[in-house]
């Protein structure tokens, strides 16, 4: 699994072998989340969230927003989308 981005001391991974659509894992801080990167609207969107607080996932998922083109670009690499 790739770590393709870390926010905060947090690690965004892609897992290859994964399914569609989109999306990316979040690790640490003993949590996980999963965020859709979604659609050609542009959203992120909270798909799964094991143990972040409110309002660390609102954070968590800002930052996504401003790194989504990286990430969509990973998830080609990747997946081949």
């Amino acid at each position: 699994m790739p770590t393709i981005l870390h926010i905060d001391g947090l690690r965004v991974v892609i897992y290859p072998g994964d399914h569609t659509p989109a999306h990316v894992h979040v690790i640490g801080e003993g949590c996980e989340a999963v965020f859709h990167l979604g659609a050609s609207d542009g959203r992120v969107e909270l798909r799964e969230n094991y143990g972040f607080a409110a309002r660390r996932i609102r954070a968590i998922r800002t930052a996504l927003m401003r790194h989504r083109e990286k990430l969509m670009e990973a998830w080609r690499h990747y997946h081949g989308e």
